[in-house]
């Protein structure tokens, strides 16, 4: 049995991992964290966890955290998982971070898009947890950094294209939609129900989203070379779940058929990502509350470019549940264990 600790355990993030950890038949979550509810149980934040997580909530400590348990997870702001990290592996545990923290390789690129780090001598360690594109390196490491939910809708997206070099690396545009619940549970304004009810709207447009960095990080691992791309997040009324909508100019004739195909082989045997039939696109409804992600492709012929669709759930196979998944391949567990649950519909 593998005892687990939760650090951050408050908000969204934290209570889908709990709710998913409950389900594992190979752990036990023995230490839960929150700055803010310490004191209180776990279960009195989050009513959905009654008699089945009722643990105390504790300040954020990675000594004692350490103490109980064999892996944490770092479910912290941008930041904060810095200030908890280092000391966890000092101590010889295994951390996934959910947090921005370890995702990109390089210093001054992490300062110029959040703040100095502290930490800088973890980032060539920390391994990105992808685990479709990472598994080899994911299964030796100690440190973990959990991709962000946009990134993982956008490179899966397109890894068989640009691993397979069909698409022109200079044209790459994301169009993305997210529940509100990608922007965290602290209060905001732009958050609020009348804010956000019967609304559509862009947000980060002209390049400045944070996820922009680790995307890119990543795209240009599978290419080959520099990867720049358009990348605009839109925030839509529903509480979870993401589309993205892809677009790059072919760098030769292909048809939907011939790069279903591709897609299919690529992903064959993945249990967590589903390429839908040809003439047929996702939709985040059937993806809710799963670990999928999945995806649909078209070539436009007219244009010459290729629209590649994805949907996951923000925060499954975008934060939690992959979380998961990191966590049994660092254990040696089958992968998909804890995470076979379908998609809540309707």
């Amino acid at each position: 049995m593998l005892n687990v600790a939760v650090i951050g355990a408050s908000g969204y993030t934290g209570v889908e991992l709990l709710r998913l950890l409950y389900t594992h038949p190979e752990l036990a979550v023995t230490c839960v964290t929150s700055e803010q509810s310490a004191g209180k149980r776990i279960s009195d934040i989050f009513p959905s966890l009654r008699d089945r997580c009722d643990l105390v909530l504790e300040k954020a400590d990675a000594e004692a955290a350490a103490e109980k348990a064999d892996l944490i997870f770092t479910a912290l702001p941008h930041q904060a998982a810095m200030a908890v990290v280092p000391t966890l592996l000092r101590l010889g545990k295994q951390v996934v971070d959910l947090s921005a923290d370890y995702r990109l390789h390089d210093a001054e690129t992490y300062g110029a898009w959040y703040a100095s780090h502290t930490s800088p001598d973890l980032l060539a360690e920390a391994v990105y947890g992808l685990p479709e594109i990472r598994r080899e390196e994911i299964a030796g490491a100690r440190l973990v950094a959990n991709p962000g939910c946009y990134p993982t809708s956008v490179i899966l997206g397109l890894a068989p294209l640009l691993q397979k070099g069909l698409i022109e690396t200079d044209s790459i545009i994301s169009d993305s939609k997210s529940g509100v619940t990608g922007a965290g549970r602290s209060a905001k304004v732009d958050n609020l129900f009348c804010e956000v009810n019967d609304s559509f709207k862009p947000y980060g447009v002209g390049g400045v989203h944070r996820h922009i960095p680790e995307i890119e990080q990543e795209l240009s691992v599978l290419a080959g070379e520099t990867i720049t791309i358009s990348f605009t997040p839109h925030l839509v009324p529903m509480d979870r779940g993401i589309v993205s909508t892809i677009y790059a100019r072919l760098a030769a004739e292909a048809t939907t058929a011939e790069l279903l195909a591709l897609y299919r082989e690529f992903y064959d045997g993945e249990a967590f990502v589903r390429i839908l039939p040809e003439g047929s696109y996702p939709s985040s409804a059937f993806v809710r509350g799963s670990n999928f992600c999945d995806i649909g492709l078209a070539v436009d012929k007219r244009t010459g470019r290729v629209i590649v669709t994805s949907a996951l759930d923000n925060l499954v196979k975008g934060a939690a549940g992959q979380a998961i998944q990191n966590m049994n391949i660092l254990a040696g567990l089958p992968e998909n264990m804890g995470l076979e649950g379908l998609a809540l519909f309707p």
